[in-house]
């Protein structure tokens, strides 16, 4: 592409957040010192909707990365308001298809030959077209390695130019992510550089569809010993960076209500199954399919049951964007999951402390408080029953804790954000198959999974604390006597005379605490191991936790 058009998408880009800019600053910040707050109020709502509207029209026009711009902030219900989110949540890769030629042109270059020699079919007309790609089906030739376990698939090819289209984009992005983290409010609520160098992180990782291929085969592979959950295998012959071919593995849509009941499947065991399969994902794995729309999720009728009765299975497709959960955010996502499951609010807050979710100041016993009136009241609902619930409780609970509402001391940091949004989506596909949905009866035997898969790490780490206090005990005696030895051999400046009384008791004070806490450390190892069956170590700690002490008082 030329230079002189990816300059004119950056200055339309820009001139579209310029224009933007200066209408907030003209309602927000002006109009309220001239007084005139009221009226900023008053027509706020609808601004903000009309601003949402126009740059879903802008994304649609110019394709590329604004789509995924808007499915990004579609999300951030913690720093958009619902007037934007709730506009840009519809949007998705409206964009028409490139021309075949072009497309043709493209595979046949990254793949060294004519589409008509590497495939038995190719069907010119896509599948589906996304503002970074689309999808051809084919056929593969009956000499392919792989026509023994399938012939039919499916070619994913970028558009092209797409990597010149992505830089300009971002480019234009980092400019108004600059201006935004200028303004306060926004500031103390997000990191807007960090959320847009991980939005261009996913971006780029889109676009490798080498990388895509390996996240399909990892996926595959954590999920190996789940029949009902089912990954397309890839042709990595016919792979490169701009190419991906797959096993065809398109089937019933997950939205596709009517089609599911038709073969016979229940829709709320499909929601129950995607639910665990995300469990699994987030708090076992550590590495989750980061967008679950429904193109991308599938629902496949089995011709004969499994030698375990299954008559349908999940099929994921499109691993370009994936998340991944490191130990640490695990940990605290772990310990939200448990408190929601245990309704223990104390410890949502914990949590939430965890994961940086509050804003400094925030008033911890007011939130607690509000997360304990939140499972009472609401707790064991079904999805219905939770959209059923009347205004007048909701605005018992907004005038109960509006000073919360008002303050609203929460964000939600950018190493979250794909968990957050996929979470959203999960949480919208679970009730369109089953309404009756209940999450919180899904959570909850999960929950008591992992309190007892904590409770076992628990007991290791005592075990471990308890021998690097030993070890430490045990080497104290030494240091005392070389500390002494120094004072003895004058190698110790002391300068008075009372200095070598004072070590003597320092000396008898530090044994005393030594033995105190070896009987210490061996009383709470006593305790553990009998708690955890080994009664006969136990006695033996505890035994010699007795003669630790009796030593100490009688010296």
């Amino acid at each position: 592409m030329d230079e002189g058009r990816l300059k004119a998408r950056y200055r339309r880009i820009m001139a579209f957040f310029t224009r933007q800019t200066l209408r907030f600053i003209f309602w927000e910040i002006v109009l309220p010192r001239l007084g005139l707050r009221f009226l900023a109020r008053r027509t706020r709502s609808q601004r903000i909707q009309k601003a949402a509207r126009e740059f879903r029209a802008l994304a649609i026009q110019l394709g590329g990365v604004m789509i995924k711009v808007g499915q990004f902030l579609s999300s951030r219900l913690d720093v958009l308001p619902p007037e934007a989110t709730e506009e840009l949540a519809g949007l998705q890769d409206e964009v028409p298809p490139e021309d075949f030629e072009a497309i043709r042109h493209l595979a046949e270059r990254e793949l060294g030959a004519p589409l008509g020699e590497l495939f038995a079919e190719f069907d010119p007309s896509p599948l589906a077209a996304a503002s970074l790609g689309q999808v051809h089906r084919a056929r593969l030739r009956a000499d392919a390695p792989q026509a023994t376990e399938f012939r039919q698939v499916v070619v994913k090819i970028q558009r092209p130019y797409i990597e010149s289209l992505i830089e300009v984009d971002l480019r234009a992005l980092q400019r108004f992510g600059g201006w935004l983290q200028r303004y306060e409010p926004i500031r103390r609520r997000a990191d807007v550089p960090a959320l847009i160098a991980e939005f261009s992180a996913t971006v780029r990782q889109e676009v490798d569809y080498l990388a895509e291929g390996r996240n399909a085969e990892t996926f595959a592979i954590n999920f190996r010993d789940r029949e009902r959950v089912h990954v397309p295998r890839v042709v990595w012959d016919l792979t490169t960076p701009k190419v991906l071919t797959l096993e065809d593995v398109y089937a019933i849509k997950i939205t596709d209500y009517d089609a599911i009941r038709q073969a016979a499947i229940d829709p709320g065991e499909v929601a129950r199954e995607l639910l665990d399969t995300y469990l699994q994902q987030i708090f076992e794995d550590g590495f989750f399919h980061a967008d679950p729309h429904p193109g991308n999720l599938f629902v496949t009728p089995l011709a004969s049951p499994t030698a375990e009765g299954l008559t349908w299975r999940l099929t994921f497709v499109d691993f370009g964007m994936v998340g991944v959960v490191p130990e640490n955010l695990r940990h605290g996502l772990r310990e939200l999951l448990i408190a929601v499951g245990t309704r223990d609010a104390a410890r949502v807050v914990q949590a939430y402390q965890t994961l940086n979710i509050l804003l400094p100041g925030a008033d911890l016993k007011l939130i607690e408080e509000a997360e304990s009136q939140l499972f009472e009241r609401f707790w064991g609902m079904n999805m219905r029953e939770l959209t059923q619930i009347s205004h007048a409780e909701m605005m018992r609970f907004a005038l109960q804790f509006r000073q919360l509402l008002y303050d609203m001391p929460f964000q939600v940091p950018h190493n979250l954000l794909l968990l957050g949004r996929t979470v959203a989506i999960l949480s919208g596909m679970c009730t369109g198959l089953d309404p009756n949905f209940n999450v919180w009866f899904q959570l909850q035997p999960y929950a008591e999974k992992l309190i007892a898969t904590e409770a076992t790490t628990n007991w290791r780490d005592w075990l471990s604390e308890v021998g690097d206090w030993l070890r430490l005990l045990l080497a104290l005696p030494n240091r005392i006597e070389r500390v002494l030895q120094l004072a003895e051999s004058g190698r110790l400046n002391v300068q008075t005379p009372q200095m070598e009384e004072q070590f003597r008791r320092v000396e008898k004070a530090l044994q005393r605490l030594y033995f105190a806490w070896v009987g210490g450390v061996l009383f709470l190892g006593g305790i553990v191991l009998t708690l955890n069956g080994a009664e006969a170590g136990g006695a033996v700690c505890l035994g010699l936790a007795g003669l630790v002490f009796l030593w100490s008082l009688a010296h």
